[in-house]
């Protein structure tokens, strides 16, 4: 019985063993991983995705991941080209393309990205200045992958991408930075500002200019008018005592020294009865006198005078159209006046104008002082 009981003991001890190494021999190689077959420390083949059977115990298969990996570079003191300390940190995308290679050409390539990541971030960033760091990420992020790339090719490594996290200038430098900061931003609000004063001022001085031209050229269209309406009010006063005088000349003409001195009485009745103190004859009352005698038969006869004749007129005076000279029309004078008028619109919507000017300046000189 114990003996029976021992060899079920070892048969049992022998199923699991071989179970075991039968299970060791099942490799299972994932969709995206590829898997490095050895036999006895030699290279055999890659295995690709699926089910694989292997000698136990003097094989061995290792699998490698295919797909993109992100590596964190990590967080480092930089000093750049113009001596100001920088902490940068950054990140790697890469992807096993060679299996064979990330297995036998390097250790861990993972460790070897990073680590060449570091010295080469750590130089390129010395070769920089500050200012151009902090704009020029795209032209870096570019430039550490070109040059990460082509050192891992031998290891079987692509190098997808590589993008700076973070750069992070010490706080003395911080300080600097903003105290250049706010330097430039009131450089450029108060360029800024004389500006909008340059502009104002121009626009002011453009205004008043058009202004005072427009103020003289209608003081002078004003003067102009005037003169025009003296001239004419002169002319018209003129031509109505040259009709008035024509009409005396003509109605006194069949007038003899008898209708004169009636004329001459009438004329001196109605200055007696104003009521000014002083009075003044404009000829000699003797002649007067005289003349009034004779119309009451007093005096010498006078003899008849027969009229003046138009013709003997025209002849001493001038003709009437050249003695009163043109006289304008109604629709002339309409047409005059409308003139006037066309002129004070333009005038007001000159006015109109340098307001708009004025305060499109002075919009200008308020947005300048914010």
């Amino acid at each position: 019985m114990a003996s029976t009981g021992l060899i079920v003991a070892i048969l049992i001890l022998v199923i699991i063993v071989v179970l075991a190494l039968m299970a060791s021999g099942m490799k299972i190689i994932k969709p995206y991983e590829q898997g490095i077959y050895m036999r006895l420390g030699r290279f055999i083949r890659i295995l690709d995705s699926g089910f694989h059977l292997v000698t136990p115990m003097i094989n061995e298969v290792v699998k490698i991941d295919l797909r993109t990996q992100v590596l964190d570079v990590p967080r480092q003191e930089v000093i750049t080209e113009d001596n100001s300390p920088t902490f940068v940190d950054a990140i790697i995308y890469i992807k096993v393309i060679d299996p064979k290679k990330s297995f036998f050409e390097v250790t861990n390539f993972r460790a070897a990205t990073i680590y060449l990541a570091q010295t080469t971030l750590r130089s390129r960033i010395g070769e920089m200045e500050l200012d151009e760091v902090l704009s020029n990420r795209d032209q870096i992020n570019l430039a550490l992958r070109d040059v990460l790339d082509e050192a891992t090719d031998k290891w079987g490594v692509k190098v997808e991408a590589v993008e700076i996290r973070e750069v992070d200038p010490a706080n003395v430098v911080k300080s600097a930075m903003e105290e250049q900061t706010s330097a430039e931003r009131q450089r450029r609000a108060a360029i800024l500002r004389a500006d909008g004063q340059k502009r104002a001022a121009i626009l002011n001085a453009e205004g008043d200019k058009r202004s005072r031209i427009l103020q003289a050229e209608g003081l002078r269209q004003a003067k102009i008018l005037e003169a025009e309406g003296q001239r004419l009010a002169i002319i018209l006063e003129s031509q109505g005592e040259a009709q008035k005088l024509r009409i005396l000349s003509l109605g006194a003409a069949p007038l003899d020294s008898k209708a004169l001195t009636v004329l001459s009485l009438d004329t001196v009745k109605a200055i007696g009865d104003g009521k000014a103190t002083k009075i003044i004859f404009p000829f000699e009352l003797t002649r007067l006198i005289e003349g009034a005698s004779e119309y009451l038969g007093a005096g010498r006869k006078v003899p008849d005078r027969e009229p003046a004749k138009y013709e003997d007129l025209e002849r001493i005076i001038g003709k009437a159209d050249d003695v009163l000279g043109p006289i304008q029309s109604v629709e002339e004078i309409h047409a005059g006046l409308d003139k006037l008028q066309d002129l004070m619109m333009e005038s007001k919507a000159e006015k109109e104008e340098i307001e708009k000017l004025r305060r499109r300046a002075k919009d200008t000189s308020d947005i300048a002082d914010e």
